[in-house]
């Protein structure tokens, strides 16, 4: 049986062996469960995805403005 010890946080560390056999990575979400005289741990569902995706994937980059033009880059400039 694995321990773990609680932090003045009230944290818990799950032992490697556990997340990789569980498939836990960072961010990755549990449920907490009490049942009578103990807790159980148990990987959450995944959240649920919009129909459209719309938000899903993160950018590095810079927001591009509201009021941006993309036709801009097509129009070749003029000297006038």
């Amino acid at each position: 049986m694995n321990a773990a010890m609680i932090t003045s946080k009230g944290q818990v560390t799950i032992p490697q062996e556990i997340r990789q056999r569980l498939g836990l990575r960072v961010g990755s979400r549990v449920e907490l469960l009490v049942v009578e005289d103990h807790v159980e741990i148990r990987v959450a569902p995944p959240a649920e995805v919009s129909g459209t995706g719309f938000g899903l994937l993160k950018s590095r980059r810079a927001a591009v403005p509201a009021d941006f033009d993309v036709a801009s880059l097509l129009r070749p400039e003029r000297e006038e």
